[in-house]
């Protein structure tokens, strides 16, 4: 063996050593026995689970949505990852950064089902999409279809390339309470011309947490001859799913949400013909138009922050993709079974569990959202974020795994004092 490459095959080793399932705690060494079923209402399972995390005691933090936080099993990980850097300083930048990079990127294109040479790590979902967006061959007159639910930093992009290239957007509103997935799918449907290119949609629409039917969507566009960009924000790790089976044609994600690998990793799937048409955002050097590489350029950045999700994605692995997605939609059914009835409450997410999972949103008829976001946190000490826009009005509740039924009896009761005064 050479000697570059060995001391590249020692500096890898010593960043990028997994976390050891000989370290897996108590209340993982019998997983396997237990269904996902059965474990999806057990508070006392999941208050082992709570044990991994460091929660601030000043509130409930019911806003997950936004960033998940690191059990603590990761944090150290991550925190291990940050010293081996530092340690090896330029010279881990001038050897196996790059290795690194490549490996973890083709860690999670298994993790999502797709090749590894049709997905890149970037920073976060709007560096993903607005890269697609802004990176796209427009010309003059050409259409794109969206909705006004979607998130804003994408939508700001498109007034961008409207203003730049001439084209036309094509805004359209997504009900918060559809009756069938194919009354979504016209909705998009009716939006598409002949001049129509480009289509994104949510895959969870952030605000609500309502799943849309992307399959449906994407077999319907593509019959148009128009390619789809899906918002995967909030459903990696979420709930349970392979990009290729949605088929789309572009999917961008943080991993920094229901991952729960630390802040500033993103990623992004390219369809492998249509890599060689797309613009980079930061120029790259040579590379074939197919290569995906070529729009991976992002200059000196915290590069131990991609070698977390290694580690995250196993320890996704020991709780079991069914179980998390079961007990996150327990936790939201727990608490929205509950109040869908109180008079003055508004529930802003489909009932039906296929339409979401974790996140749902609720709102006080004749109360202001950021009244209401105010209000649960000062006098209930409960987190949340306020929503006041795109016929959404109420707080976003996004529950994780160390949630329990306690503290949302606290959210249901607070829901109940607070409608009834809104009454009075």
């Amino acid at each position: 063996m050479e000697k570059r490459t060995f001391l590249q095959s020692m500096a890898l080793a010593a960043v990028a050593a997994p976390f050891s399932l000989a370290s897996v705690p108590a209340w993982a060494k019998n997983l396997h026995t237990l269904s996902p079923t059965a474990t999806a209402s057990d508070d006392e399972f999941w208050k082992q689970v709570r044990g991994e995390y460091r929660l601030k005691p000043d509130y409930i933090n019911l806003e997950n949505g936004y960033y998940n936080i690191l059990p603590n099993t990761l944090l150290e990980k991550y925190i291990a990852h940050i010293r081996e850097v530092n340690y090896q300083g330029s010279y881990y930048m001038r050897t196996v950064q790059f290795d690194n990079k490549k490996k973890m990127a083709a860690q999670l294109a298994a993790f999502t089902g797709c090749p590894a040479e049709e997905l890149i790590l970037t920073r976060n979902t709007t560096e993903s999409l607005d890269m697609i967006i802004g990176g796209f061959p427009w010309q003059e007159g050409d259409e794109a279809v969206m909705a006004e639910q979607d998130y804003g930093a994408m939508l700001e992009m498109f007034k961008q390339v409207a203003k730049r290239h001439g084209v036309v957007n094509k805004i359209i509103s997504v009900p918060n309470h559809p009756k069938s997935d194919e009354e979504i799918v016209q909705l998009y449907a009716n939006a598409i011309t002949p001049k129509t290119r480009l289509l994104m949609v949510c895959h969870m629409i952030n605000i609500t947490g309502q799943i849309l039917p992307i399959r449906k969507i994407c077999e319907m566009a593509h019959s148009k001859g128009v390619e789809v960009m899906v918002d995967g924000a909030h459903a990696i790790a979420h709930i349970q799913f392979n990009i290729p089976d949605l088929q789309c044609d572009y999917y961008g994600a943080s991993l920094h949400k229901w991952l729960s690998v630390p802040l500033g990793v993103g990623m992004l799937y390219v369809k492998k013909e249509h890599i060689q048409k797309i613009w980079p955002l930061l120029a790259e050097g040579d590379r074939p138009l197919g290569d995906i590489s070529k729009l991976n350029h992002l200059g000196t950045h915290p590069v131990h922050t991609d070698l977390a999700i290694e580690d995250a994605i196993q320890f996704y692995q020991l709780i079991g993709a069914e179980r998390k997605e079961a007990r996150l939609r327990f936790l939201q059914n727990y608490w929205t079974s509950r109040v869908s009835s109180i008079p003055g409450v508004v529930l802003n997410t489909p009932t039906s569990a296929y339409r979401a999972c974790a996140i749902a949103n609720v709102g006080i008829k004749g109360m202001k959202p950021a009244l209401l976001a105010e209000t649960l946190l000062k006098k209930y000490k409960i987190w949340t974020v306020a929503i006041d826009y795109a016929n959404v009005q109420g707080c976003r509740i996004t529950p994780n795994l160390y949630t329990t039924t306690a503290e949302l009896d606290k959210f249901v009761f607070a829901l109940n004092e607070l409608s009834a005064s809104s009454k009075s």
